[in-house]
């Protein structure tokens, strides 16, 4: 039996903006906006050993947690099996989220003080009624899905000093919503992108395309120190660093092109030393582009100079195939791998949205390495927006802002179904994949184990879950993620 309760996490008082499931196995609504008075699930009538997280592909079911009893038992039924082991251990998992735009900032901000203090702690607390996202990426100046083009130096001549270098412009929206990110989950990772390099440092003058012209490589490394060190004095702490978001497009609104040899360059010779001579112990992350250029990351990695900089790599799966991280996994096993980026479309549908990112992002990057997973972008409002001038107009957020109302879209339930189970600290362990049902599985610091597992298939699949000789058996229906907990 279905109880479509939304999320979050069976409180239907949060639908919001007309979104409301009706009925046992109902299907969406958008005919009444009001919300809707909490709504407790009704408790196992026997205890369960194993907690059941359910999305369907219909939405009769929105994350939510199943009532039904699921234990462990001798093993003897002839179902199919995911064999789950954990004395064999691969990746530690950073964290699961999104990108923290300027422009969801923004609209998080022109939210009211409670309404947005509500919905933070839906996305971003760590307790049982909330999803605990624990990793953000944010952009180094603009990125195209802020409401104007900028940098920290927009002056007018060339300022080789930095004289100008200013984040005032993120003091408007997205250093208070950290801010307040941060008093909810002091620990969650952030991670900066730049899209641009301010234009007098361009070959072109432009904020799309052109590249870093070679005389200004140490100016922007200082950029950098100036950047991190302006937010340190914020109380927010970057973690982690790419040095140019997708640096093999030029035709964004901002963008800049950085060719794997400039790039080497521009670690080997400048950045790595000015964190250094700095004393900023922020993580240097690679390449932050699609996974059909493998070749990029690993041809810096090969040049001692820059690799004893280098953390990792970074990836988007607009181009390409999962397994590459691999390659670059075993090329360099000592460097990580991290999934950075990857869009959902506001033209698509959530069944085939919901399947493509649990299999490709969840499930893939996960099982080939990534540290993370973070999807693009965290909140957009009705109209896709804001955005650059020739930016993404058809990115869907996790969520959309309208006003205070706020719908809950695809990537809400896809990083749902990892960050609120699988912490930060926890490893990747070994698990079979069989027929049409690839799965993770993770073991927590806590101990706990969590399977996430989808099913590709287009009918109910039966399966049981085998653990230390004992088997759990379940179901899910054609398209349905789960996450297993105990």
């Amino acid at each position: 039996m279905k109880f479509p309760l939304h999320i979050p996490l069976g409180l239907a008082g949060s639908l919001l903006a007309g979104t409301l499931l009706l009925g046992c196995g109902g299907k969406e609504s958008g005919s009444d906006p009001t919300p809707q008075p909490p709504v407790t699930p009704p408790t196992p009538s026997t205890p369960s050993q194993v907690a059941l997280w359910l999305t369907t592909s219909d939405k009769s079911a929105l994350f939510y947690k199943s009532t039904v009893s699921l234990n462990f038992k001798a093993a003897g039924t002839s179902n199919q099996a995911i064999t789950v082991d954990t004395t064999q251990t691969y990746q530690t998992i950073d964290g699961f989220g999104y990108t923290l735009t300027g422009g969801s900032a923004m609209l998080i901000k022109q939210m009211s003080a409670p309404e947005r203090a509500k919905l933070l702690k839906e996305l971003f607390a760590t307790d049982e009624n909330n999803i605990g996202t624990s990793y953000l990426r944010i952009s180094i100046g603009a990125s195209d899905l802020d409401a104007a083009v900028f940098t920290y130096d927009d002056s007018a001549q060339p300022d080789p000093t930095l004289a100008q270098f200013s984040i005032a412009p993120d003091k408007v929206n997205l250093i208070p919503v950290l801010k307040e990110i941060l008093a909810i989950n002091p620990n969650i990772k952030i991670l900066g992108s730049p899209w641009t390099a301010p234009i007098w440092m361009k070959t072109n003058n432009s904020y799309i395309g052109g590249s870093l012209k070679a005389e200004y490589y140490s100016t922007y490394a200082q950029y950098f120190v100036k950047y991190l060190q302006a937010m340190q004095a914020e109380g927010i702490r970057v973690d982690a660093v790419t040095l140019q978001n997708e640096p093999l497009h030029d035709g964004n609104n901002p963008s800049m092109l950085m060719s794997a040899a400039e790039q080497a360059a521009f670690v080997r010779d400048f950045v790595g030393p000015a964190f250094r001579a700095a004393g900023l112990t922020t993580k240097i992350i690679l390449y932050d582009h699609n996974l059909d250029k493998p070749d990029y990351p690993i041809s810096i990695l090969r040049d001692p100079g820059a690799s004893q900089y280098v953390d990792g790599s970074a990836f988007h799966l607009y181009e390409g195939k999962i397994d590459a991280m691999t390659t670059v996994h075993n090329a360099f096993p000592s460097k990580n791998v991290y999934f950075t980026e990857q869009w959902t479309e506001a033209t698509g549908k959530f069944a085939g949205d919901l399947q493509w990112h649990m299999e490709n992002l969840m499930i893939g990057a996960t099982r080939n390495w990534s540290r993370n997973v973070l999807e693009w972008n965290l909140a957009s409002d009705q109209n896709n927006g804001p955005h650059t001038s020739g930016g993404c107009s058809t990115c869907l957020g996790a969520v959309t802002i309208n006003g205070n109302s706020v719908t809950r879209n695809t990537a809400y339930y896809t990083v749902a179904h990892a960050a609120k189970f699988v912490r930060p600290g926890s490893v990747r362990i070994a698990t079979n994949v069989p027929g049409s049902l690839p799965n993770v599985a993770f073991k927590n610091p806590d101990g706990k184990k969590v399977l996430i597992v989808l099913n590709t298939g287009s009918s109910p699949q039966t399966f049981d879950i085998q653990y230390r000789g004992k088997v759990a058996t379940t179901l899910l229906d054609g398209g349905a993620v789960g996450t297993y907990v105990w």
